[in-house]
């Protein structure tokens, strides 16, 4: 808000003692409202300004919400993820008294075997221990075992964590270590208590651990993780007689063992291999028939086996025990959802599964909660333990199936589609269509995707795996957009090449070139150029030889970007071109503004600034007709440098005020620092170094709370440059060093070289010339292994840098 403030001001040729005097406020709040010091500005103080300034109606808007994220800007989400508490929960009093010292145990490794209570254990656990916590709580599956769903990889359950912490997706990094690097940092100076649950190995728990400090992790496992070094092990045994007796009581109900002998209840619970698991379904079977007694339980429970699997023996004699007394209706719905490759379901899919109406569907989930054949972590979302699970899927072939599966299916996939519509209306044309059916409402499309995102990508597998191509090839290029902007490369990789394989079998060559041009852009994400060049020339072949013209665009735009990416300016541009034409031919309106921005891009940073101009006012004129904002604010931060480059400061401000503006309205956290990093850069030019010192470290501080690496190096960088210009080598040194560091984590080269230029000049200037000439000449190195000879950044080329190497004593 502070550069906002300033640069009405500034429109309205006022100093900030003018304003103080026009709005009756004081000079030193002006000036911290401008330093984005003053966090909670009072909206009487709001107000004096909006008359002061004359702003219009929207401006008055965007202040008084720019006021309200300031002062809620510091704020950290608390995410509160435990499942509910395990209802009578007994025993286990010797493991909870060793979970209990949180002061001493930050890490605890829970194992056992299956169904012998780990994970009720950890939840109970944790629910004691969440006072402590007060950042929060956050609770992870990672599958290790789940029947029909692969382990999740480190990687990806990094960036959906990352996601709940409140790191937007575009900045989390592309590299495994580095999210766990960030997660690290994120979770530094907080207190919060973190259950992983249904471990495979210590290889995918390591990266989610905390790196000290005051959060707590929990894990369980059906391993022994020796190789936690740093962890408590807490191994869970069957529960003891009494407990198990108590645990039985307990869920059947007092009444409903009133004067059963002891000697009866524990037969019960010993044939049921004294687990908890088989102990509740046992339990919910005599309290859900009231004319069963104790005994007549007993006797439809089969002898315990003493066998080595005799804890699976009594599980599975409990489930079946269980299923045999359920209705067929029942019955056909357990089997159903059994057959449902995601890890849990909502009403409405159920219904889909089920066939049924959303309210037939919720009174057969109810059913199977009441005997605990199902559970209900959360409200409205019901799933299985693994164990009830591989029941549910084998207890008895189903030929309705992969008829349920493919209505599941349909369902998921009109509701993505209609829940992306909702949030990318400009990108409808782009993505496949499933044939006419019913379109779901989304009435929240950003919470439908985060809840039912794991569900859509265990689908997309299973269809791949079992012949829905057409489900697997609309599931992948619906959800690209999804998982580009949550930091899901992996998961989108993964899925692009499932839908590349089934599209190549199936000789369907529009699938084919989807699918490549998912993966060229994912590519380009990751900073892997020439993959992406290779993916998207062949996706760029296929839609030439198919005449498929929306593909052709789609593909040249990616080549003009991949191409400006990997400093191939005159290819880029022939690309764009090319683009554009097809474009304007087919009348693609998201497709022109794509190759407008880029062109236009690409002639400011080549130097072609009237060009440039040119495109990127067209692009903002075409922004605006179809209600883009998002590249309405791109195209307006590129105006506004090739007014600077041009000396058009006024006009560069009022493009990079639009831009903050814009930024701020949508909430979208990396506009608005591209737009101080601009406003930063123009006063900068302007020697206004208070302003620009200012719009800096606001940059630094937002880039470093949503942790995009991207902006704090450019932040760095530029704040070393400005406290050069101010005659600082020696703070400039630290900040380009640091720079650099942020680069080569980050694998841009061609930001090694400017942050190099920046540490050759800070080391010119303190007479370490030596060191000078060697950052001068690996700036040199990492042009030339470009094939370039210029960066984006003016005076960083390799004319210039080598004149300074020719002049360096």
């Amino acid at each position: 808000m502070g550069a906002l403030v300033r640069a009405w001001r500034e429109r309205a040729l006022l100093t900030q003692e003018q304003l103080a005097e026009r709005s009756g406020l004081n000079v030193r709040t002006i000036r911290r409202l401008e330093a984005g010091e003053l966090r909670r500005p009072r909206s009487a103080s709001l107000k004096l300004l909006v008359e002061a300034l004359g702003l219009s109606p929207d401006e008055q808007r965007l202040l008084t919400a720019g006021g309200a994220s300031q002062s809620a800007r510091p704020s950290r989400t608390i995410p509160q993820q435990l499942p509910a508490d395990v209802a009578a929960f007994v025993g286990r009093t010797r493991e909870l008294a060793v979970l209990d010292d949180a002061d001493t145990v930050l890490i605890a490794a829970i194992d056992g075997m299956a169904g012998v209570g780990k994970t009720a254990l950890a939840v109970h656990a944790a629910h004691q221990l969440a006072p402590r916590f007060p950042d929060g709580a956050l609770f992870v599956d990672l599958h290790g075992y789940t029947q029909g769903v692969a382990p999740t990889g480190p990687g990806d359950t990094l960036a959906r964590v990352l996601d709940v912490l409140g790191v937007p997706g575009e900045s989390i990094p592309r590299h495994p270590d580095d999210r766990a690097a960030l997660y690290r940092s994120v979770l530094a100076g907080r207190k919060m208590l973190i259950v992983l649950d249904n471990a495979a190995d210590e290889a995918q728990v390591r990266p989610l651990l905390p790196g000290g400090g005051g959060s707590m992790a929990l894990v369980t496992s059906r391993r022994r993780l020796v190789g936690l070094d740093e962890a408590r092990t807490v191994s869970v045994d069957v529960l003891p007689l009494p407990d198990a007796i108590a645990l039985f009581t307990a869920t059947a109900g007092e009444d409903r063992v009133e004067g059963v002998p002891e000697g009866t209840l524990a037969e019960v619970v010993r044939r049921c291999g004294l687990l908890p698991l088989a102990i509740r379904l046992a339990a919910a079977r005599l309290k859900t028939h009231p004319a069963w007694s104790v005994p007549h339980l007993l006797e439809r429970l089969p002898e315990h086996l003493t066998d080595a699997h005799a804890g699976q023996h009594s599980i599975t004699a409990a489930l079946d025990l269980s299923y045999r007394e359920l209705d067929e209706e029942v019955r056909r719905a357990y089997r159903l959802l059994g057959s449902h490759p995601g890890t849990d379901i909502a009403p409405d899919a159920a219904a889909a599964l089920f066939a049924r109406t959303v309210a037939q569907a919720d009174r057969l989930l109810d059913q199977l909660l009441e005997v605990h054949l199902l559970q209900e972590p959360v409200p409205g979302r019901y799933r299985f333990h693994d164990l009830i699970r591989a029941h549910a899927a084998s207890v008895e072939p189903d030929a309705e199936r992969r008829a349920a599966l493919n209505r599941l299916l349909d369902h998921y996939s009109q509701t993505a589609s209609a829940a992306m519509d909702r949030l990318y209306p400009y990108q409808a044309d782009m993505r496949p269509r499933l044939p006419s059916g019913i379109v779901p409402e989304v009435s929240d499309p950003d919470a439908w995707l985060d809840a039912e995102l794991a569900n859509l990508l265990a689908l997309a597998r299973h269809a791949a795996e079992h012949g829905f191509a057409h489900h697997v090839r609309h599931l992948s290029a619906t959800l690209h957009r999804c998982l580009r902007t949550r930091g899901r490369y992996t998961d989108a990789e993964t899925l692009h090449k499932r839908a590349l394989a089934t599209a190549t079998a199936a000789a369907d060559r529009t699938a084919e070139m989807e699918a490549l041009i998912g993966l060229g852009e994912i590519r380009r994400l990751q900073g892997r150029y020439e993959a992406g060049i290779e993916y998207i020339t062949r996706a760029l072949d296929i839609a030439r030889a198919t005449g498929h013209r929306r593909g052709e665009l789609q593909a040249l735009n990616c080549l003009g970007m991949l191409g400006g990416h990997s400093g191939r300016y005159a290819q880029a541009l022939d690309h764009q071109a090319r683009a554009l034409a097809i474009a304007r031919t087919i009348g693609h309106s998201t497709g022109e503004l794509d190759a407008l921005i880029g062109s236009g891009n690409l002639h400011r940073i080549m130097g072609h600034h009237e060009q440039g101009a040119a495109n990127l006012t067209l692009a903002l004129d075409l922004a605006r007709s179809i209600g883009h904002r998002t590249s309405e604010s791109v195209a307006l931060l590129g105006l506004g440098h090739v007014h600077v480059v041009r000396g058009e400061y006024e006009r560069a401000a009022d493009c990079f005020t639009q831009a903050l503006a814009l930024a701020y309205g949508a909430g979208h956290r990396v506009s608005e620092l591209d737009s101080l990093i601009g406003l930063g850069h123009l006063y900068r030019i302007q020697r206004r170094y208070e302003q620009a010192r200012d719009c800096y470290r606001q940059a630094l501080d937002l880039a470093r709370e949503i942790g995009n690496r991207n902006w704090q190096f450019e932040a760095l960088h530029r704040m070393g440059r400005l406290r050069f210009d101010l005659g600082d080598a020696g703070e400039a040194l630290d900040d380009h060093r640091q720079a650099l560091a942020v680069a080569t984590d980050l694998g841009q080269p061609s930001d090694q070289a400017r942050a190099h230029d920046g540490l050759a000049h800070a080391h010119a200037a303190l007479g370490h010339h030596d060191d000078a000439r060697r950052h001068w000449s690996k700036a040199l190195a990492v042009l030339v292994s470009l094939g370039t000879d210029q960066t984006e950044e003016g005076g960083v080329d390799f004319a210039t840098i080598r004149a300074h190497l020719l002049r360096s004593p």
